[in-house]
């Protein structure tokens, strides 16, 4: 028997390593393989690309939700009675599970492009499972939860469509080297074909795509209106406690033109400011009414309701994360602060020369004021000395004995109802969710002289499009960061996005067909100066490249040849790939 020793020179392939061995734990180079990924492995890349892209719905959901973070939480605290910040939880595993799918799909993505066999470790392969269907889980609770809060993926588009075409575009077109790859290397014709369809379409499609791509910033600077005027919803809730006098200076220092607030009747006839049925959330009624604390807020007196705090939960709570900012001596203004009643509002806004609105919620009927409500708050606007005008009734019960009272009164409607409509019960004011404004309707509204307010409003890019829309105001609970924006974030002529967009889809175009002539190419040459012969002892030798290198480690490898039973030596080549310079050696030439 004669033993060989033919020396074979191995490059270290750390990167390679760490790519096969952390998506399939497959570390050592004879576990790794060039072979086509099986339909079962292919099926579980599909489920990974399905956990993807669904979770970058979702979090893009929450990213442009965040407009509306203390809804959800006030929503939250309403079924449950216990205040908290539910959207950390969320956002936490949405950012773990995104972090995570995304780091898999680029390490998919390179054994695709290195032409090696996915295989997706059993972990990852539950983790995988389980991403998908938390997220599942998620989509399902939120719409059945907080359903109408699926419009403001649609309306964000308006403001950031243009953008999210050019990157949908540019990763498309960066796909197309792995498409390529496939396409001129793969050998199954069907599936090379369908492939590049599938692609080609897709490609097609996002370059038509502004054809559907609406927004009221892509406009002439000159059809531009004046900037929306800013109301203070509940003062300015993250600066200070909401609906109390502090809140609304702090709104004041923001220069906002109006004030927002919800009133309750008290047992005495005292309008007071409360958002909330009860008065557990805000105040310390647990402490000093331990009793009587989930009963409605409208069933204590005034002298009951004056003695609570109404700004120790604000600072317990922290509802805004914002009171680690707050100095000393504003921390102690605010826990000194009490429910605040309408008269003080009104006086306030008297001496600001501001406006007022807000909306009135009808006591329980076994309330000794249910009959009486609405003379109550009349009186109090009374007393307080407010021109008439700058108050905005928006109450649609009683509206004509509220006109006929104090006829000056801004009739508002919060009911999105039409023009006619709205000129008979002498309402000049629209006060409208956001989700119900659309550009249309915006449009519509300000040529029939129909002044629109818009609530809420506190992310910069949700005022910059309704800026654009033509709004004439808004309500916020962030009057601080939108004194910030001078300027919509975004406007563009419709001939500055036609050359950008036409730009970008020939650049595109061009680096495609770049991408797909140089694969060819390539593909040809590889071919040519393939394999003499295969020998399956030559395990991954073909990603070896010889090269004069201090990082060349070489090893020697036994590679042992016995004679077959007959005595007749085998002429079988062992090749080595003759362009990457190794010589082929036979038995032929070795003697016994």
């Amino acid at each position: 028997m004669v033993k060989h020793q033919p020396l074979q020179v191995y490059e270290r392939q750390l990167c390679l390593s760490c790519l096969t061995g952390i998506y399939g734990c497959r570390w050592k180079r004879y576990q790794r393989s060039h072979d086509d990924s099986s339909k079962w492995e292919c099926s579980w890349f599909l489920i990974l690309c399905s956990s993807f892209l669904l979770l970058l719905v979702w979090s893009y959901f929450w990213w442009e939700a965040h407009n509306d973070y203390n809804e959800f939480n006030w929503l939250l605290y309403n079924r449950s009675g216990e205040w908290s910040d539910g959207t950390v939880p969320i956002l936490t595993t949405t950012l773990v599970g995104f972090s995570y799918t995304a780091f898999l799909m680029i390490l998919a993505f390179c054994h695709i492009a290195l032409g090696q066999q996915l295989n997706l470790y059993w972990i990852h392969k539950i983790g995988v499972l389980a991403v998908l269907l938390t997220t599942i889980t998620g989509v399902v609770s939120i719409d059945d939860l907080w359903r109408d809060e699926w419009d403001i993926v649609l309306i964000s588009l308006q403001s950031t469509g243009p953008f999210l075409h050019i990157g949908a575009v540019a990763a498309v077109t960066a796909l197309g080297w792995l498409v390529a790859g496939q396409v001129v290397r793969g050998d199954r014709t069907r599936f090379q074909v369908l492939l590049l369809l599938v692609y080609l379409f897709v490609l097609l499609a996002l370059y038509l795509a502004p054809f559907a791509i609406s927004s009221p910033c892509i406009m002439d600077r000159a059809d531009l209106k004046t900037r929306p005027a800013v109301i203070g919803r509940r003062g300015a809730p993250m600066l200070a406690p909401e609906n109390t006098v502090m809140s609304f200076n702090k709104a004041l220092q923001q220069k906002v033109s109006a004030f927002e607030a919800d009133v309750t009747i008290s047992m005495d006839g005292v309008p007071f400011l409360m958002r909330d049925q009860t008065l557990r959330r805000t105040t310390d009624v647990a402490r000093l009414f331990p009793k009587r604390q989930h009963d409605d807020a409208s069933l204590f007196n005034w002298t009951e309701i004056r003695s609570l705090s109404a700004g120790l939960w604000f600072l317990r709570d922290d509802p805004y994360w914002t009171v680690q900012f707050m100095s000393t001596k504003d921390r102690n203004r605010a826990g000194n602060q009490t429910v605040c009643s309408l008269l003080e509002l009104l006086r306030l806004a008297t001496r600001t020369n501001r406006s007022v609105i807000f909306s009135l919620r009808r006591p329980p009927p076994q309330h000794p004021r249910y009959q009486l409500w609405i003379k109550d708050v009349q009186k109090t606007i009374q007393r307080s000395g407010i021109q008439s005008e700058q108050v905005m009734w928006t109450l649609d019960w009683y509206r004509k004995t509220v006109r006929a009272a104090v006829p000056l009164l801004q009739q508002t409607s919060e009911e999105r109802l039409p023009v006619e409509e709205l000129k008979e019960r002498s309402s000049h004011t629209l006060s409208l969710h956001y989700s119900q404004a659309t550009v249309r309707e915006i449009r519509r509204l300000s040529r029939s002289n129909v002044s629109l307010n818009v609530y809420p409003v506190n992310e910069p890019w949700l005022y910059s499009v309704l800026w654009c829309s033509g709004v004439q105001s808004v309500s916020s609970d962030a009057p601080q960061i939108l004194r910030k924006v001078p300027h919509p974030i975004w406007i563009m002529s419709p001939d500055e996005y036609c050359l950008i967009w036409i730009t970008s889809d020939l650049i595109s175009a061009a680096i495609v067909i770049g991408i797909f002539i140089f694969q060819n190419y390539h593909a040809i040459r590889w071919r040519m100066s393939g394999m003499r012969s295969y020998n399956p002892e030559q395990i991954m030798l073909s990603a070896v490249v010889r090269r004069p290198s201090r990082d060349v480690n070489i090893m020697k490898e036994k590679l042992i040849f016995s004679e077959i039973n007959n005595g007749v030596s085998s002429t079988d080549e062992l090749s080595i790939y003759t362009e990457h310079g190794y010589e082929g050696y036979t038995r032929d030439g070795i003697s016994r």
